[in-house]
C-alpha cells in the first residue's frame, strides 16, 4: 500500500492527524508496547467475540485460504489497565491450520495482545499493513464518543514463514491520541409545533411548543487555534459559524482563537432550526475551550439566539417536548412588535413552562419537499408585521387545544389524542397565516401523511419541512410520502425519534 497517500487522504477527509495518530496508523511493530509507552500503564485485553468461523470470501482473501476453512475470529478491547479506558477495538482472524497447539490455546482462551502472544512463543513475524482510512463508529458504543463521529483505521495482516498468520483491523476515535485539547459538539434538530399568542392582548407575545431530533444534527469539533479557522463544505454554513465564534471570542475575551470544522449539518430555512443549533454548538465549543460556563440564558444571548422561540435553545439546554413561556409586550417591555426571531436580536430566551420526555416509541417522520426554502429574512419579518395581531379567539382556542389535549396526549403517552390535537393546530393561529403561504404541494403533501395512516402531520416552523408521527405502520407513512414527492419534482424523507437529553458535548 501507499501509507504516505492513505494518511494523506484521510487528513483531507477529517483534518490534521496527531503525530501519534500517525504512528498508530503506521506502525509495523508491536502496539500494545507502543500503548503501553504512551499511557505509561500495563495494557489489558478484554474479549468480545471469539468463536471458530468458516472464512468467508474476504478473509480467505485476506489469509490465502480457502472459503470455507476454519479461522479463529476475535473481537477485543485493548485497555489502559490503570484507567479502563479503551484504547483500540481490534478485530482479527486466524486460520487455526497454521497455529501450533500452544500458540492457538493462548489466543483462544486467554485475554492476552497478539503481539505479547507472539513474542511468548518467540515467533519471527513481519507486519504488513494493508489499508489506512476512515470509517464509521461500528463498535456498539465501546468508545465514549458522540453520533456520527469518524474512527480511524487499520488493517494489516502479520506474516510468518512466507504466509499470512493473522489478519487484524484496529480501530480508534479520531478524536483520541490529540496533540491539542478538542471540544465535540453535537446538537439535536427540532421541530416546531406552533407560536402560541401572536396577539399580545394579555401583555405576553411568542409562546412556543416543539420537540427535540435525534437527526438531522450539527457535529462539530473546536479547538484553540492562533487564528479563526471555519472548515465546512457549504459556504453559508461556514459563514454562519465564522460570524458567531467571532462574537463569542470576543465577549468571553478569550485572548485566542478557534480551529473549527463542522462534520453533520442541515440546511437552513427549512424549519428545524438549523442556524439555531449550529449557533450554539459554536458558542459552547469556544467557551468549554477557554473555560467558560455560561448559563443557557447567556449562551444565548451571545448566540444571539431565542428572541422569539425558546424551542431552539431549550432543545440544545435539554430535549425533548417543550413548551416556551413568551415574551412581555408592550411599551417598556422586552417586545413591542411582532417580529421573528431574525429581527429580535438582543432578546433573551423566554422562560421554559414544560419539558417532559417524548415517548420513545413515537417515531417522527420528516419530509421535505424540493422547493424554495420557509420564509426567513425581510420576507418573513413582512408577514409577521401584516398578519399579526392574530385575532384573539383563535388564539384562545389554540391554547385551550394544547393545554387539554396535547399536553395530556404526551403525559399519558395517548398516541391518538397528540395526533388529533396536532391536526388540530395546523387551522388555528399563527400556524394558519404559516401554511397559508404554502404552495399547493406542501398542503397535498400534509394530507397524503394524514391519509396514509399518520395519528397527526403539521409542518414545523415556516416550512417547508413537513412531519407525521406514529407509533406503527410508518414505513407505509414514508411510503406514501415518498411517491408524492416523486410526483412534484423531489425530496427527502427522514424518519427520526425524539431527543430526550439536548446537546452532547465532549472533551477530549
Amino acid at each position: 500500500m501507499d501509507l504516505k497517500h492513505d494518511l494523506c487522504e484521510i487528513e483531507n477527509y477529517v483534518g490534521r492527524l496527531s503525530p501519534l495518530q500517525k504512528i498508530l496508523l503506521s506502525t509495523d511493530g508491536s502496539v500494545t508496547q507502543l500503548l503501553e509507552s504512551i499511557t505509561g500503564h500495563p495494557v489489558s485485553v478484554r474479549t468480545r467475540v471469539q468463536e471458530i468461523v468458516k472464512a468467508d470470501t474476504v478473509a480467505a482473501e485476506h489469509l490465502g485460504v480457502a472459503e470455507g476453512d476454519a479461522v479463529n475470529h476475535r473481537i477485543v478491547e485493548l485497555l489502559d489497565a490503570a484507567t479502563g479506558e479503551v484504547l483500540i477495538y481490534a478485530k482479527s482472524q486466524t486460520p487455526i491450520a497454521r497455529l501450533a497447539p500452544e500458540f492457538r490455546d493462548d489466543l483462544m482462551r486467554a485475554d492476552i495482545p497478539i503481539g505479547k502472544i507472539i513474542e511468548r512463543h518467540h515467533i519471527e513475524a513481519r507486519r504488513e499493513i494493508l489499508t489506512a482510512r476512515v470509517t464509521p463508529d461500528e463498535t456498539g458504543g465501546i468508545f465514549p464518543v458522540c453520533k456520527n463521529e469518524p474512527l480511524l483505521s487499520r488493517q494489516y495482516r502479520i506474516i510468518h514463514g512466507g504466509e499470512p498468520l493473522i489478519f487484524i483491523e484496529e480501530q480508534f476515535p479520531f478524536n483520541q491520541f490529540l496533540d491539542k485539547r478538542r471540544v465535540i459538539v453535537r446538537t439535536p434538530s427540532r421541530i416546531h409545533l406552533t407560536l402560541l399568542d401572536m396577539n399580545g392582548g394579555l401583555g405576553r407575545v411568542d409562546g412556543g411548543v416543539g420537540i427535540a431530533l435525534e437527526d438531522p444534527a450539527v457535529l462539530l469539533e473546536a479547538q484553540a487555534n492562533d487564528s479563526l479557522e471555519v472548515c465546512c463544505g457549504d459556504v453559508q454554513t461556514a459563514a454562519l459559524v465564522r460570524k458567531c465564534a467571532e462574537h463569542v471570542l470576543t465577549a468571553i475575551h478569550a485572548g485566542g482563537s478557534v480551529s473549527i470544522t463542522v462534520r453533520e449539518y442541515f440546511p437552513a430555512h427549512r424549519g428545524l432550526g438549523s442556524g439555531s443549533q449550529l449557533a450554539l454548538a459554536t458558542a459552547r465549543a469556544c467557551c468549554e475551550l477557554y473555560g467558560k460556563t455560561p448559563s443557557m440564558v447567556e449562551l444565548a444571548r451571545m448566540a444571539g439566539r431565542g428572541g422569539t422561540s425558546g424551542i431552539g435553545t431549550a432543545a440544545f439546554d435539554h430535549g425533548g417536548f417543550i413548551v416556551d413561556g413568551g415574551h412581555r409586550f408592550g411599551p417598556g417591555r422586552e417586545k413591542t412588535g411582532f417580529t421573528p426571531s431574525s429581527a429580535s436580536k438582543g432578546i433573551l430566551p423566554p422562560p421554559v413552562l414544560m419539558r417532559h420526555d417524548f415517548p420513545g416509541d413515537w417515531q417522527i417522520l420528516l419530509a421535505t419537499p424540493a422547493l424554495t426554502e420557509g420564509a426567513s429574512g425581510m420576507r418573513e419579518q413582512e408577514i409577521f408585521r401584516t398578519c399579526c395581531p392574530v385575532p384573539l379567539d383563535e388564539i384562545k382556542t389554540l391554547c385551550h387545544e394544547v393545554l387539554m389535549r396535547m399536553l395530556p396526549g404526551i403525559v399519558e403517552k395517548d398516541l391518538d389524542m397528540f395526533g388529533t390535537s396536532i391536526n388540530a393546530i395546523q387551522d388555528l393561529g399563527f400556524k394558519k397565516i404559516e401554511l397559508s403561504f404554502q404552495p399547493r404541494e406542501v398542503t397535498g403533501l400534509l394530507e397524503t401523511m394524514r391519509a396514509a395512516g399518520a395519528a397527526g402531520a403539521g409542518m414545523s416552523s415556516f416550512g417547508p419541512t413537513l412531519y407525521a408521527i406514529s407509533d406503527t405502520g410508518m414505513r407505509d407513512i414514508e411510503h406514501a410520502a415518498q411517491s408524492y414527492l416523486k410526483e412534484i419534482g423531489g425530496g427527502t424523507t427522514l424518519v427520526t425519534t425524539a431527543c430526550n437529553r439536548g446537546a452532547t458535548v465532549r472533551i477530549a
